[in-house]
């Protein structure tokens, strides 16, 4: 039973993260929603359903592949730092390489931020933590459950490329090499410090939370 949660969890995780995005249903909520309430709705939900994943990968039966040391706990705190700091720059930041960003058309290439290093950050954030946690979690299902987020990370961000590059054109090709070719200087220094106090905020709400969400203390 535990393995049959796991994977109708998966199978809700995969159905929630490709239904609504694909015309026409994505156009119908739309419309009845508004972009603001899509992206909120679309948001809980998955925040929901991963939860659920996240939930049933520990209740499913423990076959262990690899030993557990001290060490790999070091190394997830340590990654996370940079995974928050990724997340907080990221978020709500015009980006038309990829997807999640926001007022895209105000995307200036001489001031790209985290875009001069990575067409995709919140990917990129996504496989970092899914391969820290990989590894501290050497048991099948959290196996099963990281291997397939960092899997899809990577694999995303080439799809994606793909993508809009079809949709974009040569203007494609003009801002990727104009992006490039541009330090990461800020728009603000206040918002810097801004984006900065969130990540941190973000570190630290994820330490005090996870006990209570996954039940590990990752301190202990």
């Amino acid at each position: 039973m535990a393995w049959g949660e796991f994977a109708l969890a998966f199978l809700a995780f995969f159905l929630t993260h490709s239904v609504p995005i694909r015309p026409p249903v994505r156009p119908w909520l739309v419309t009845r929603l508004g972009h603001a309430g899509f992206g909120l709705a679309y948001s809980a939900l998955s925040l929901g359903v991963l939860a659920w994943l996240i939930g049933a990968a520990g209740r499913a039966p423990y076959l262990p592949l690899w030993p557990w040391a001290p060490w790999q706990t070091h190394l997830v705190l340590t990654v996370m730092g940079p995974v928050c700091l990724i997340l907080a720059f990221a978020i709500a930041r015009p980006n038309p390489f990829s997807f999640g960003g926001a007022g895209n058309a105000r995307f200036d290439p001489a001031r790209p931020g985290l875009v001069r290093l990575t067409r995709h950050p919140l990917l990129a954030a996504l496989a970092l933590w899914a391969g820290a946690h990989l590894l501290v979690n050497g048991d099948l299902a959290h196996a099963m459950l990281f291997g397939t987020f960092a899997g899809f990370a990577l694999l995303g961000m080439r799809l994606i490329d793909r993508r809009r590059q079809r949709e974009m054109g040569a203007a494609w090709s003009r801002l990727d090499a104009a992006r490039r070719s541009s330090l990461p200087r800020p728009m603000s220094w206040p918002g810097v410090g801004l984006r900065l106090l969130l990540g941190v905020g973000l570190y630290a709400g994820l330490l005090w939370l996870h006990p209570w969400l996954i039940g590990v203390n990752p301190l202990l």
